[in-house]
């Protein structure tokens, strides 16, 4: 017997206020063309004001539960994915887990940055798989609106704030690929580029919240050979092909890197679920908000053939291939 990992219910949250491009050309050299014709992006949402990345995870948290026919006392365990804590310490976890109620069991927040919620989906499913748990509640979170540095138009204008959420499920497979739930996964880290996307604050350093500095043309560069390669790796993990895959649900950073490694994996955009235009990046959060839109827009269906794939500060990257 295999005890696969399946998705149970998926949810999202965004905050009720949208900004387009045009808001920025108040304040910036900058204008609607040059962020569309550069990220793919129209717009994004922004948090409101005490409107923090818990209350976001929390939000979708439940709408994943709704999806999944489950209560909250139904789960084992919570996993966020931010790199936006409301607080140094606790969790935005645990947060999230007083939110709903839940009394048992434990939370706890992965912090891999945009690569997050892959990373997040990995630990989940060690747990299932080994039997430390049955149901676990990934989300993915971020306000990265609370880090940007507002005159620094190459790094302001790509991201927004919102939350994705997946309830995870222990079921028993064939262990084959055709078993629903999750295949195969790849993770991956290199020190060495840390300088190239990092935030200049932190508590042992300097004592402070900081704001993102990021160096596109190096990230731009790395990111499309990365994804190409990790989908390539889960794919082959599990069996599989590029021909044999549904969807391609990208990390939503750019709309230029989405393509480029569609086009490297040999997939046209009509098998890619894109939602960067909406939403901007919104780092850990972008992976489950387009799995919840894609559902909602009636993409993915039971049996899909999916590949995430996400690349982040650190440098980190990863991917995962799971059948819907």
């Amino acid at each position: 017997m295999t005890i696969r990992a399946v998705v149970r219910g998926v949810g999202h949250y965004l905050p009720e206020r949208v900004v387009p491009n045009s808001e920025f050309e108040k304040t910036l050299d900058t204008s609607d063309e040059w962020i569309r014709s550069r990220s793919g992006i129209e717009r994004r949402h922004f948090a409101a004001e005490g409107e923090a990345t818990s209350d976001l995870a929390t939000h979708a948290a439940r709408a994943a539960l709704r999806d999944a026919g489950l209560e909250p006392q139904d789960i084992d365990a919570i996993v966020v994915a931010t790199s936006t804590p409301d607080f140094t310490f606790p969790s935005v976890a645990t947060m999230v887990q007083g939110n709903l109620g839940m009394t048992s069991g434990f939370a706890f927040d992965v912090q891999a940055v945009c690569a997050g919620f892959v990373f997040a989906l990995s630990n989940a499913n060690a747990m299932i798989q080994t039997g430390q748990a049955r149901r676990v509640l990934v989300i993915g979170a971020e306000t990265f609106s609370r880090i940007m540095d507002w005159t620094d138009r190459g790094t302001c204008v790509l991201f927004g704030d919102g939350a994705g959420a997946l309830v995870l499920e222990a079921q028993e497979g064939t262990g084959t690929n055709a078993d629903r739930g999750i295949l195969s996964m790849d993770l991956n880290s290199d020190g060495r580029h840390r300088d190239i996307l990092y935030v200049d604050g932190g508590p042992s350093s300097n004592q402070s919240t900081g704001v993102l500095r990021m160096q596109g043309k190096e990230v731009f560069r790395h990111a499309i050979e990365k994804l190409a390669q990790t989908a390539h790796t889960s794919l082959a993990r599990a069996g599989l092909s590029p021909e044999d895959v549904t969807w391609i649900v990208p990390h939503q950073a750019n709309l230029r890197i989405i393509k480029g490694t569609a086009q490297k994996m040999g997939l046209d955009m009509d098998r890619v679920v894109v939602t960067v235009q909406d939403h901007g990046n919104t780092s850990a959060a972008s992976i489950p908000l387009a799995l919840s839109v894609g559902k909602e827009r009636g993409q993915i269906h039971e049996g899909d053939v999916i590949v995430t794939e996400a690349i982040g500060g650190g440098l980190a990257w990863g991917s995962v291939v799971l059948r819907w």
